[in-house]
């Protein structure tokens, strides 16, 4: 995302009027070089890496500043998981056009966001394409060395957490295609402006990111869905899970849709783009974790227990017998 200074180009000058005033870091060199430095200042440097695809993570529709935030927080939502504190970011954004209106809209989302969760633009590049519109973000973070938290570390009678409600972003999406969730739900627009809300602007539980790495032993985010997650999660760490599922939190809108008949567990668990921190969590560390969690004012359930074992992890109802869950998580292949 290098600027040229004398007759720059149209990529050039576009990058000059909407991404230099984010490139806020000294290690960004205002955009002015093909590369950015960053300081690790003597810690880990954690990388993480997420694109959306115009028809795939967004509708072609939708706002350009919540698809600039989307883009960003889904990101941020994996460093949160992995204990790290943001440092910054690199774009790729490739368009079919250069749609002045848009591109002003996306990058005020998009500073808006970088300015609040402290995680300055670095760099990238912008492209043409004859496709669907795709934006890629790159997002670096910083850990104490060895901290970070991973997905395998987790052990027989940790504790399984989640943060925020599960199964909004899913139904939201439902709402926008005019599925059977927007007909169960005309009148109450407060319960459909929530769940679409949720679909449109994750929510990363970064103010919590330290307090997971001190006190989980495996973690990561929810970004395809509850039970896929939980079950990469469980292979990483070679052992199974027991989920008390009507102990998984759900949003009031999300139980309006459910009381309707519209949406079943399987679908709240397998929906995908939650964006939630899933964490496993020392039994003697688990009330520390909760603390730490009401302190930040970020909702935080114990849903169930890492079991020792290699099967799938296990849905339970309310009278303890097994759900069946033909699909766990969404699949891009």
């Amino acid at each position: 995302m290098a600027d040229q200074q004398q007759n720059p180009s149209g990529e050039d000058a576009l990058i000059a009027r909407y991404f230099k005033p984010l490139a806020t870091d000294p290690g960004a060199f205002g955009l002015l070089d093909d590369a950015a430095t960053l300081d690790a200042r003597g810690e880990d440097i954690v990388v993480t890496t997420d694109a959306i695809v115009a028809g795939v993570h967004y509708l072609p529709d939708d706002p350009p500043d919540t698809v600039a935030r989307k883009a960003l927080r889904v990101n941020l939502s994996d460093l949160a998981a992995k204990g790290a504190t943001p440092a910054g970011f690199v774009l790729t954004l490739a368009l079919r056009r250069a749609e002045e209106q848009w591109l002003a809209e996306f990058a005020r989302g998009l500073g808006e966001d970088a300015k609040l969760f402290g995680c300055p633009l670095l760099g990238g590049d912008t492209v043409s394409t004859t496709g669907p519109a795709m934006l890629s973000i790159t997002a670096f973070g910083r850990a104490p060395r060895g901290a970070m938290v991973h997905r395998s570390g987790a052990k027989p009678g940790d504790h399984i957490m989640v943060t925020g409600t599960i199964g909004d972003a899913t139904l939201g999406l439902d709402i926008l295609k005019g599925g059977a969730v927007a007909t169960a739900l005309t009148g109450d627009e407060a319960a459909r402006a929530f769940l679409i809300g949720r679909y449109h602007i994750p929510q990363p539980r970064n103010a919590l990111a330290l307090a997971v790495r001190d006190h989980a032993s495996a973690a990561m985010d929810v970004s395809d869905g509850l039970a896929g997650d939980l079950a990469k999660l469980c292979v990483a760490s070679g052992v199974s899970a027991v989920v008390d599922a009507p102990s998984i939190p759900i949003s009031d809108a999300c139980a309006a849709a459910l009381a309707r008949g519209v949406a079943g567990i399987e679908r709240l668990v397998s929906g995908g783009d939650d964006y939630e921190i899933l964490c496993a969590v020392p039994e003697a560390r688990a009330g520390s974790l909760a603390l730490a969690a009401q302190r930040a004012g970020v909702a935080l359930t114990t849903i169930g227990q890492v079991i020792a074992g290699t099967g799938a992890p296990r849905f339970l109802d309310a009278r303890g017998e097994d759900i069946t869950l033909a699909r766990l998580s969404y699949s891009h292949f």
